[in-house]
């Protein structure tokens, strides 16, 4: 009987050993061999679950027509910008805006990162209005290959007036057409809470 026994169990284990070794080996032939030249141009995917790593930025919550983008802190307590992108009345993408508050004691309450095309006008500068509000006008600070760059600097009553408001234009002026306009339209909805929970830059 023990000996009948022991032949069964052998014979049931044999099959998962061969097929177990079966397996890794074709593992291993999938691991050294070389991609054909098909294979090469495709992308493999990756695990879209994984969490950002330290440094790393990403997309955080979105409030309102606003979208959170934070960076991964190793504390945990990852500091975020409010960002929007905003397109032209054909709803083609032309700028984005990302705002950030400022530490307390100076005039400027937050600070804003505006980016344009290359093709605008730089003389003409950029000029901001909420709602009926009298508009204001800003210098651009330099430019580079992604576009041409305002850095901005909003004082509390212009923070308010975003707060309570409901759309703000942005005007710039293309360069190979200086009679013209382009107006783009902020939604400022969601503002406040976006506001409240954007993080305060270092010094």
């Amino acid at each position: 009987m023990r000996t009948t026994l022991l032949a069964l169990s052998l014979s049931l284990l044999l099959p998962t050993t061969l097929l177990a070794q079966t397996a890794t080996e074709t593992a291993d032939t999938e691991t050294t061999a070389e991609p054909s030249a098909i294979e090469s141009q495709l992308a493999l995917g990756e695990d879209a679950s994984t969490e950002p790593k330290v440094g790393e930025q990403y997309n955080g919550e979105i409030i309102g027509d606003w979208q959170m983008r934070c960076i991964k802190a190793e504390s945990g307590d990852d500091p975020c910008q409010m960002y929007q992108l905003m397109s032209d009345s054909e709803g083609t993408p032309v700028s984005e805006i990302s705002i950030f508050r400022l530490p307390a004691g100076g005039q400027a309450q937050a600070g804003a990162t505006i980016i344009v095309p290359l093709e605008t006008s730089l003389p003409q500068q950029l000029t901001i209005q909420v709602d009926d509000n009298t508009p204001r006008r800003y210098p651009f600070a330099f430019c580079n290959p992604i576009g041409c760059f305002s850095r901005v600097g909003l004082v509390s009553a212009e923070i308010e007036s975003f707060k309570k408001g409901g759309a703000a234009k942005l005007s710039i002026v293309p360069a190979l057409a200086p009679d013209q306009t382009v107006d783009l339209v902020m939604s400022l909805k969601g503002f406040t809470a976006a506001y409240e929970k954007t993080s305060v830059a270092e010094n």
